[in-house]
């Protein structure tokens, strides 16, 4: 993933004067000496051939940074001072709040310094506010339209290169395997691995594109979904030819007259459906035992710890280890009855990940209760840990069972 250092910049400048490379130096909080940019590329058009500096007023000291190498040799990325982005109108507290109920947030569209690397050592760095107070020299040379337009294509071959290096695509197909061999709960690991880096990657895609005006196009170029961009070439296609209203979306033609079809193929509105509650009642899918002690604990657990509490904190680390133990664990036991049947490999591997989020959510309480001075307060979270102990006690039962 990306190092993101926007509250930690105390003050920096870069230097694009000569075609070709830039260079810069970039001071953090917590940090004596800056980061020193030496990167071949050059900036976006409105930064390329000028002097940048910036100035962060709310710096703050981020603790990771300190990981970082000072010496930061690679590749530009993106570098613009006039990104837009959607920047909300309201306080922190409030954002939080409207995020909570999942209301729409007030914002603005502002012009954003975007400064983007690709570092020998540290891979993606990126540097994202419309809050920084700048100053730009005159230009020392002038980059046209298409040498701008040469760059952010090169930009974007980069950070293609970079997202399949984090996914660690294989280069060459393996041997074919045999769909009728189930897989064991290794080979299955090493699939759901390459799920998380598929889904980390994409994430981050996401998170770069999702306001630009061709943000499909560049998300599946970056991924590297050939198949995906030759489906939008076609539809692309098909939009620009005169079609008529028969035509779907990528060029496949149906018979919209109504003509040659019997009163019998359409639905009547008057006709009665099944009831969820009602004849398929005998149908209906049960639950696993263990899910359902899960998503109980999942629940009280969220009655019981802050809920308003911020990423990286306990409390929040704990709701959300338990409620990833009952989701895996709904997607991997329940739903035998309408005919699903996982193979067991699967579910192996799944009921270790979930052992895994069950030990981080010990630590986690752990952290809560060792900060509790409320004698109930405290009673509450054993109780909540004894519960995840018990989980964890049915889960290596099941495991061993399956094994």
């Amino acid at each position: 993933m990306a190092w993101r250092l926007d509250e930690a910049v105390t003050r920096g400048e870069i230097d694009n004067t000569v075609e070709g490379h830039t260079t810069g130096r970039i001071w953090l909080a917590g940090r004596d000496e800056p980061l020193v940019l030496t990167l071949v590329g050059d900036c976006w058009r409105d930064l390329a051939g000028t002097r940048l500096w910036f100035e962060n007023p709310v710096p703050a000291v981020m603790p990771d940074t300190a990981a970082l190498a000072g010496d930061q040799t690679g590749i530009v990325g993106d570098m613009t001072a006039s990104r837009k982005n959607k920047v909300p109108t309201v306080s922190d507290e409030e954002l939080h709040r409207l995020c909570q109920c999942q209301a729409e947030i007030p914002h603005e569209w502002r012009n954003t310094l975007y400064l983007e690397w690709f570092s020998e050592i540290n891979g993606r760095v990126v540097i994202a506010s419309s809050a920084y107070a700048m100053k730009i020299s005159a230009y020392e040379w002038v980059m046209d339209e298409d040498a701008q337009e040469a760059q952010k294509l090169a930009n974007l071959n980069t950070m293609r290169d970079f997202m399949a290096r984090l996914i660690r695509r294989s280069e060459t197909p393996g041997p074919e395997t045999d769909a009728d061999v189930e897989l064991d709960e290794f080979a299955w690991e090493e699939r759901l691995k390459e799920s998380d880096r598929l889904t980390d990657a994409y994430q981050e895609v996401i998170e770069k594109y999702m306001e630009d005006a061709d943000s499909e196009r560049k998300e599946a170029f970056v991924m590297g979904w050939d198949g995906l961009l030759d489906a939008l070439a076609q539809r692309d296609e098909a939009d620009n030819d005169d079609f008529s209203a028969e035509t779907l979306t990528y060029g496949q033609r149906v018979d919209v007259s109504f003509e040659d079809h019997d009163d019998d193929d359409f639905l009547d509105p008057d006709e009665e459906f099944l009831d969820a509650e009602g004849d398929d009642e005998d149908d209906a899918e049960e639950d696993h035992p263990l899910q359902i002690q899960a998503q109980e604990l999942a629940m009280r657990a969220m009655d019981v710890v802050q809920q308003d509490a911020g990423p990286g904190t306990p409390a929040y680390q704990f709701i959300t280890s338990l409620l990833q133990v009952s989701g895996k664990l709904a997607g991997a036991l329940n739903g035998r009855s309408s005919g699903y049947e996982p193979e067991t490999g699967f579910v192996l591997a799944i009921l270790k990940r979930c052992l895994h989020s069950l030990n981080e959510a010990v630590g986690s309480c752990q952290q809560l209760m060792a900060a509790e001075n409320d004698p109930d307060q405290l009673a509450a979270l054993a109780h909540l840990r004894s519960s995840v102990f018990a989980i964890r006690d049915g889960i290596v039962e099941l495991r061993r069972a399956l094994k």
